[in-house]
């Protein structure tokens, strides 16, 4: 096994420092303090999450390292992200791909609502990219302000026996097994994050995103221009939804589920059914399958490990959204590693949970219970499906849904509008399931008829 040292041309170019003492030839580390010597960050990891929590520990003048076991990877994602990230993470327009300005949602009974109203193709809008072209920018950024990009994936972690002691982490990198030596450590690696295993983080329960990467004729690609597609009935999904978003020079599609893991290919056939000749004539170029976090797990920061991203479970319900919260999660995470350095000359698990997780639910945990709330509601059957797709046809629904989405806000409604839209949603709730019942029904009788 090869051992990066503390003086290893790897962290002389951050000009860490390590002193030693020859007395019974053993080592003899000083207390990590922010006048001893540069904190040592390493974050696993390098998708949006790391990429961000790496940067703004480079930032801070923090000896970061950045691990990334695919660099050349990309993970199974719709790669819609809201417009106010573009701003607030400085991402250049050449990233995205499609300005979708339309935004088609179809109920089990293959009723569309559109979402036009309040988007544009030039300022309200939903910017789609792909994760390997966003992820590699924003591992390069990290790089230009000093973190240092280590191609290798983390096999485990020895833990210090006191809170001086740094963390060994292990790691394969070109073929050999290498240890690094952290103060911090940021995970940033996953729905299957080894980080949460490592420090007993505890389990949660996790979603199976499936998606394929299909290039259309031109004249089938026409009709994706500006256009994403949502799917919703248990035959796609059924404790979820399914989409059809574009990209580039091709769509994405796919499906993801929680209680059908085994069905997962059974489902994305329907969701081609569905679809018909919209997507005739395609080449499928790239089939990719992931997991997805369900909710927060039961401890996010352990000692001085935080984690973030989908290791953290930042993943909302209903939506299903997560590269915001990736990004977002680990630049508050890496801003607060560098404050308590900063400012208290060490990092604790006390501080980590002072000034990152109670920033995070302060600002998100209202967002995540309500869309939570959501989903039990609207996704539990077709029933509930069909008049969430018939309250999304509303005006008023519409408006507040993208007031939330592209700003990232809970935004107060008004009262008399808001009491309005309850009264509507229980009247969809009660007409539909009846028309729930039935489509599920039809699409019983069906089965059996095909057997």
């Amino acid at each position: 096994m090869a051992m990066v040292s503390i003086t290893s041309p790897l962290l002389l170019a951050h000009k860490t420092k390590i002193t030693t003492c020859n007395s019974s030839h053993r080592r003899c580390r000083h207390t990590i303090t922010a006048s001893s010597r540069p904190l040592r960050a390493a974050v696993i990891g390098g998708g949006p999450a790391g990429a961000s929590a790496a940067e703004s520990l480079a930032n801070a003048n923090i000896s970061t390292f950045l691990f990334e076991r695919n660099p050349t990877g990309s993970k199974p994602c719709g790669g819609a992200i809201p417009l106010c990230m573009m701003e607030e993470f400085s991402l250049p327009h050449s990233l995205i791909d499609r300005h979708v300005s339309q935004f088609l949602l179809l109920s089990p009974s293959n009723l569309p609502s559109l979402f036009s109203r309040h988007l544009s193709a030039d300022t309200h809008y939903i910017p789609m990219l792909r994760r390997e072209v966003l992820d590699s920018f924003l591992r390069e950024r990290a790089k230009e302000k000093g973190a240092v990009v280590v191609p290798g994936l983390m096999t485990g972690i020895k833990m210090p026996r006191s809170e001086k002691e740094p963390y060994v982490i292990q790691y394969i990198s070109e073929g050999s097994t290498q240890t690094i030596e952290a103060d911090v450590i940021v995970g940033a690696d996953g729905a299957n994050s080894r980080v949460a295993r490592e420090i007993g983080a505890g389990e949660y329960a996790t979603a199976i995103a499936f998606q394929e990467r299909i290039r259309l004729p031109p004249s089938a690609m026409s009709y994706y221009t500006d256009l994403a597609e949502m799917y919703l009935g248990s035959d796609v999904s059924p404790d979820f939804y399914a989409w059809v978003f574009p990209k580039c020079d091709h769509v994405a599609v796919g499906t993801g589920t929680v209680s059908s893991k085994p069905s997962i290919k059974s489902l994305q056939a329907s969701l081609h059914s569905r679809a018909g000749t919209k997507l005739a004539g395609g080449t499928v170029i790239r089939v990719e399958a992931h997991p997805i976090p369900e909710h927060p797990r039961p401890r996010r920061v352990i000692g001085r490990v935080a984690l973030v991203g989908d290791a953290a479970g930042y993943v909302t319900k209903c939506s299903g959204e997560g590269i915001y919260f990736a990004a977002k999660s680990g630049r508050l995470c890496g801003e607060a590693i560098g404050k308590l350095w900063r400012e208290e000359g060490k990092v604790t698990e006390s501080g980590l949970k002072r000034e990152y997780l109670k920033k995070w639910d302060d600002e998100f945990s209202g967002m995540f219970r309500f869309l939570d709330l959501l989903h039990k509601v609207f996704y539990k059957d077709d029933a509930g499906k069909e008049a969430l797709a018939e309250m999304c046809a509303d005006a008023y629904v519409q408006k507040r849904t993208f007031e939330c989405y592209l700003d990232k806000k809970m935004v107060v409604g008004h009262p008399w509008e808001e009491m309005k839209l309850a009264w509507r949603t229980v009247g969809s709730m009660v007409r539909n399931r009846v028309l729930g019942r039935e489509v599920e029904r039809l699409r019983m009788l069906e089965a059996n008829l095909s057997v």
